[in-house]
């Protein structure tokens, strides 16, 4: 495995091992990586030939400064994850060799990034679209792995790659959670002893909600969850919604024919949490 800090030698690289007909795959993170980016770095190690990791803190898709600072970073630890998952090449640039100048771009997705986390962190998918867009643009994947805890986001992503008629296959995978059903995060991290001891609530209110389905309104559902919650002194409810999988319309009917999806994010403290789960 390899670290690559420069944009001009991982183009070099990769040049090569296309010219030699090698698929390469991407997995972006902003590091501080746990079990959920493994097992996205594990599926392109299954389906590719090589196998590259980006590690970016991306100032541009933080509307929080404070959130921004405090946000955990672990090269070390990150790269002994990484080897271990068989990845071939990390690239770990700094900000100034990602952003020479501002990026200024800004990208329409419509109601895509009006909801949800669009709505609460203003800037934020611009911010990931302006990062993501960059990544394709240095690694050329031909896939690319996304963890669907930030279902949102890959619905954004997607829509990018549309807009601008990228040549990757953007690969969504499945939520990995600890043992007592938290989603794995890199937030986690900032818990303190007692947090962690009430989060996993979420899950847990979130799985008991899919055997209200047949029983109670999509309102009356929303409520419940909501509810349950916020009982908890530890926890606060940002916002849930039950929405459609690919335009994120909000579903006012379990009878509508599409795939509905409850997502959901909790402050707990100064941290945010943010889960999901398919009805």
């Amino acid at each position: 495995m390899k670290v690559i800090k420069s944009i001009a030698e991982i183009c070099e690289i990769l040049s090569k091992l296309r010219e030699e007909g090698k698929t390469i795959g991407l997995v972006p993170t902003m590091g501080a990586l746990h079990q959920g980016h493994v097992s996205l770095v594990e599926r392109s190690v299954q389906e590719t030939d090589v196998t590259v990791v980006s590690i970016f803190v991306n100032p541009t898709q933080f509307n929080n400064p404070d959130d921004l600072k405090t946000y955990p970073r672990t090269l070390e630890k990150d790269l002994k994850l990484l080897l271990k998952a068989s990845a071939n090449l990390v690239f770990a640039p700094s900000e100034n060799e990602m952003y020479p100048q501002p990026d200024t771009r800004i990208f329409k997705f419509g109601h895509l990034d009006q909801v949800m986390e669009g709505k609460n962190r203003p800037g934020h998918f611009n911010g990931v679209a302006q990062i993501v867009s960059r990544l394709f643009e240095i690694v050329n994947p031909h896939k690319a792995y996304f963890g669907q805890k930030d279902f949102q986001q890959v619905a954004v992503i997607k829509q990018m790659v549309n807009q601008l008629n990228l040549p990757v296959e953007i690969v969504p995978c499945p939520i990995i959670r600890e043992e007592d059903g938290l989603a794995m995060s890199s937030r986690n991290m900032l818990l303190t002893p007692l947090q962690r001891k009430n989060v996993p609530l979420i899950s847990q209110t979130l799985f008991k909600a899919r055997n209200f389905v047949s029983e109670i309104s999509v309102s009356e559902l929303k409520k419940w969850v909501i509810d349950q919650i916020n009982a908890n002194s530890c926890l606060e409810v940002e916002y849930f919604h039950i929405v459609d999988d690919t335009t994120l319309e909000s579903i006012q009917d379990w009878d509508q024919p599409n795939i509905k999806v409850g997502c959901i994010t909790v402050q707990v403290g100064d941290v945010r949490l943010i889960d999901n789960i398919i009805f």
